[in-house]
């Protein structure tokens, strides 16, 4: 079954998007918010609805503008990409394969936010699935330095 794609009707979203004067919503690392991500292409997990949304974890608030989140679903899968969660009293997975920077003019509504055991879980997942496991990048001075623009 082949299945179509909604990119013109995407695009007319995505234009208001960048096009809003809307407030910019505060939002906190560990919370889960509704977020208009797009269609797909290819492995890329997209939104569904009319606003093409779907559930992102607010993994690192860059700025106020903007952060690096992780797409969810509720569809189960097992793996070192996939960090099972409670949201809400139901199970969802953080999909860490999806991580990405977004704007935070994609925001739409918070749904909730994760629990501190959860967070440290998703942070400890993508520490040994990103950083620990990978020698050609790791830095010879120890942890990252750096500070957010926030």
């Amino acid at each position: 079954m082949e299945i179509i794609k909604n990119f013109l009707e995407w695009f007319k979203v995505k234009e208001k998007i960048d096009k809003s004067q809307n407030k910019i919503p505060l939002f906190n690392e560990g919370e889960i918010w509704w977020c208009m991500v797009g269609e797909n292409v290819g492995i890329e997990i997209g939104g569904k609805g009319d606003f093409f949304t779907r559930p992102v974890l607010i993994f690192k608030k860059l700025s106020r503008e903007g952060f690096l989140g992780v797409s969810m679903s509720t569809k189960m899968k097992d793996g070192t990409w996939f960090v099972k969660v409670k949201q809400g009293g139901q199970d969802e997975i953080v999909v860490l394969s999806q991580l990405r920077v977004f704007s935070s003019q994609r925001l739409y509504a918070k749904i909730g936010e994760l629990d501190d055991s959860d967070c440290t879980r998703v942070s400890d997942s993508f520490y040994n699935l990103f950083i620990k496991s990978n020698k050609k990048f790791s830095s010879p001075f120890g942890e990252v330095v750096g500070k957010s623009q926030i």
